[in-house]
């Protein structure tokens, strides 16, 4: 029995390893971020409220060249929210375009 248990927690550690390490798209560029995804998500939900559909830190231009996109639905709308990664200003907040990133 103890035995399982051991097999078990060590299943369990490599699955939510594996898992959250491709919690989202650039994740290997967080060690440069100041503001973490969980700040960044936070802010991008007072910005616009409703449900998260995709999430990214990604090098972009404006601001510090870091930020973290989300597309945030509410009701039939989907939002474009940029939070820069190091500063945690607002980027951008607008409705998502015909061609989707």
């Amino acid at each position: 029995m103890v035995q399982n248990k051991s097999v078990i927690a060590v299943a369990l550690v490599l699955l939510l390893g594996a898992v959250s390490a491709q919690a989202y798209t650039g994740v290997a560029l967080a060690k440069h971020a100041k503001v973490t995804m969980t700040e960044a998500r936070a802010i991008a939900l007072k910005a616009h409220p409703g449900k998260i559909t995709d999430e990214e830190l990604e090098k972009e231009t404006g601001g510090s060249g870091l930020r973290y996109s989300f597309d945030i639905q509410n009701g039939k709308v989907t939002q474009e929210v940029g939070v820069d990664a190091q500063t945690g200003a607002l980027l951008e907040n607008k409705a998502e375009g015909a061609n989707p990133d």
